[in-house]
């Protein structure tokens, strides 16, 4: 049967090739699924600005229903959701205004201050950290035996006459 591609905005597969992936992505049906996927992620602002700036939708006013759909060039909101939205909008404003007063000034003088006030707090109360002990591997020969890069740490201050070649 062969590879098949499957498209998530769409909804549908097809065989996987050049010619079919490419036809498909530069369709009509690809391109108002993927715009309409994107669309549920706008923000309530962009909505509003973009419905204000379209004029009513007479079939829609009439009939209810547009066979455009969401393709529509004109607006289907009716004046009360429109108003709905608005007050929506200025709701999230004011929300976001009120969090920004609340919000405490940056200051970084204040949070070194904090910061140097919690470090030594946690230094008197954690004693001297103790090194981790260190043992050889079971099988392995003795440590006078072994080269300095398999010393472990405490034994790493090299002795002046060292050779390590």
């Amino acid at each position: 049967m062969g590879r098949r591609y499957f498209c998530d905005y769409c909804d549908r597969s097809f065989q996987d090739n050049l010619h079919n992936r490419k036809k498909h992505l530069n369709g009509v049906q690809h391109q108002r699924s993927k715009k309409a996927w994107f669309d549920t992620f706008r923000d309530a602002s962009e909505i509003l600005a973009e419905e204000q700036t379209k004029k009513l939708c007479r079939r829609f006013l009439q009939c209810g229903q547009c066979d455009f759909g969401p393709g529509c060039r004109f607006s289907h909101m009716t004046v009360e959701e429109l108003g709905a939205l608005k007050d929506h909008v200025e709701a999230e404003q004011r929300a976001r205004e009120m969090q920004k007063k609340h919000l405490p000034p940056c200051n970084v003088e204040s949070w070194l201050e904090e910061r140097a006030k919690k470090k030594s707090i946690h230094s008197e109360s954690v004693s001297a950290p103790q090194p981790p002990a260190y043992h050889l591997p079971p099988g392995w020969p003795p440590l006078c035996e072994l080269p300095p890069s398999l010393h472990p740490p405490s034994e790493w201050d090299d002795p002046p006459n060292l050779d390590w070649g």
